[in-house]
């Protein structure tokens, strides 16, 4: 059965206390998903987490969408030995393929462990999915089994404003008929612009060196990450944009946003309106001060205990 409009809404209101999570990443892709990662994990007060997938990427950075999964997966293991956290049970092998334009059901472990752990939850205890990467994996989930809309949120940091001239973002547009599965599912989602809502959340390298280099391994390796994709740090300032979804549901305060209808993903990456559509949630602005504050107070903190 369709998911009502108000069912849909009161999944759409801003979560209260500690929430069920599970991130969607392709860890190895950039450098800010690790940040994403560690934000999140030094978040216990406020989010469970209860699953890490690695999803799939293809650019100069690995041979096709199957060997990014993997490269990311190693990544994710590797960020968490310098937290301590055993991935037992808790990291999941994405798939290895898009969904793509023939909108096809990809199988993977972190599918079936979305699957399972989505319909274990329930609309009063919804699972929130973190997606910061090509929505390959959830895409799966989605048509594999469509009555888990009921009991899952998604919060996607993917495609650009509503109002840009195009949509052609590297999450989007490595999985366009993925994006269109869900933008057309009637999944709660919560989408999270790049350019033109979150293209200032940015830091520097002199910044990295202060807050976050000294504070253990962690600190070290995300500051070696950032320091090394760019030769050049004169006048330089790095993208962290995947910290946004996670500082929306950190504190919705810091990501202002509104309810709009779910735009149409056109095949040529462009967005189309049609206000009948169902409803979702849109952040319109981010509040970069308040989000690298509070990843810099916790990992000083998490240093200092260990």
């Amino acid at each position: 059965m369709p998911l009502s409009e108000a069912a849909r809404l009161n999944l759409l209101s801003p979560p209260t206390g500690r929430v069920r999570v599970v991130l969607d990443t392709d860890t190895y892709n950039e450098i800010d998903d690790q940040f994403a990662i560690v934000q999140m994990l030094l978040s216990p007060d406020r989010f469970d987490v209860e699953a890490i997938y690695a999803a799939p990427f293809f650019n100069v950075r690995s041979d096709g969408p199957g060997h990014g999964m993997e490269l990311s997966y190693q990544e994710i293991l590797r960020l968490l030995a310098r937290l301590d956290i055993s991935p037992d049970g808790l990291v999941h092998r994405g798939v290895t393929d898009y969904v793509g334009p023939e909108k096809q059901a990809r199988e993977a472990p972190a599918v079936d462990d979305l699957i399972a752990r989505a319909r274990a939850g329930s609309p009063d205890n919804p699972l929130y999915i973190v997606a910061i990467a090509a929505i390959s994996n959830v895409a799966s989930a989605l048509l594999r089994a469509p009555d888990i809309i009921d009991r899952v949120v998604v919060v996607w940091l993917g495609g650009h404003a509503l109002e840009w001239p195009d949509t052609a973002e590297f999450n989007l547009r490595q999985d366009v008929g993925g994006a269109q599965v869900l933008l057309d599912s009637g999944v709660p989602l919560v989408l999270v612009p790049c350019r033109g809502v979150t293209s200032h959340l940015h830091s520097t390298v002199p910044e990295i060196e202060r807050y976050v280099e000294p504070h253990g391994s962690i600190g070290a390796f995300l500051a070696m990450r950032f320091k090394e994709y760019s030769a050049d740090h004169l006048g330089w300032a790095k993208e962290i944009w995947d910290m946004a979804p996670v500082g929306w549901l950190l504190n919705p305060l810091w990501a202002p946003s509104v309810i709009v209808p779910a735009p149409i993903l056109t095949d040529q990456m462009i967005w189309s309106i049609d206000r009948r559509r169902h409803a979702m949630r849109y952040v319109t602005s981010m509040n970069r001060n308040a989000i690298l504050k509070d990843f810099f107070l916790k990992l000083a903190a998490f240093a200092g205990s260990n």
